[in-house]
């Protein structure tokens, strides 16, 4: 019950966003890979695929000149090899800076609730003295995560189609308490956003 009031209360502003300006859906593609923020980034391109993919909504909370403040829903999935399947759902809050007239520079900040799935068995010794697979639908987790992000749109015009390149960088908490309380992720994604006509 507590786990379903608080997706409850993350998903909140989304229940009033529906008149909100610059809405968007979004879908795109990454890569996730574990180590410290900004650590070992090359192999997010040439190291193991841990591949996955989301899907968004965006509105924005105030537009103003060159900047646009906003906040953004997303879920996704994603695999991690030997590890665990995982299935984030989370919000962001954002700030977008129009840098040339077809680009934005964005940075979010946001957190959420992540579902783990061990990618592996997980086996327990029973009273019998027999193994016996324990998997079980997996456990909820705490997500929380910062990105950054350029956006290039395909006309000079907000309610074009646009495509961006995002590093995110999370922490899933709490994975292992013994010895991994937080595992974090550095994440590339590319995608597109489609805006919403009023």
């Amino acid at each position: 019950m507590k786990r379903t009031s608080y997706l409850l209360l993350l998903l909140l502003p989304l229940f009033s966003a529906a008149q909100k300006k610059g809405r968007e859906i979004s879908f795109a593609v990454n890569n996730n890979h574990t180590a410290y923020p900004f650590g070992s980034f090359s192999r997010l391109f040439s190291g193991p695929l841990h591949p996955g993919a989301e899907a968004g909504y965006s509105f924005s909370w105030k537009e103003k000149g060159k900047y646009t403040l906003f906040q953004n829903f997303r879920a996704g999935y994603f695999y991690h090899r030997f590890v665990q399947h995982a299935i984030p759902v989370y919000t962001q809050f954002g700030y977008r800076y129009r840098v040339l007239p077809q680009l934005d520079a964005q940075a979010m900040i946001g957190a959420g609730y992540l579902h783990s799935v061990p990618a592996t068995a997980v086996l327990k010794l029973n009273d019998n003295g027999e193994y016996e697979n324990a998997k079980g639908i997996g456990r909820g987790q705490v997500l929380f995560n910062a990105g950054l992000s350029l956006r290039f749109r395909l006309q000079d015009n907000v309610s074009t189609p646009s495509i961006f390149l995002q590093y995110s960088q999370q922490l899933q908490a709490p994975f292992i308490n013994s010895y991994v309380p937080l595992l974090p992720y550095n994440t590339m994604a590319i995608g597109a956003s489609l805006p919403l006509k009023k």
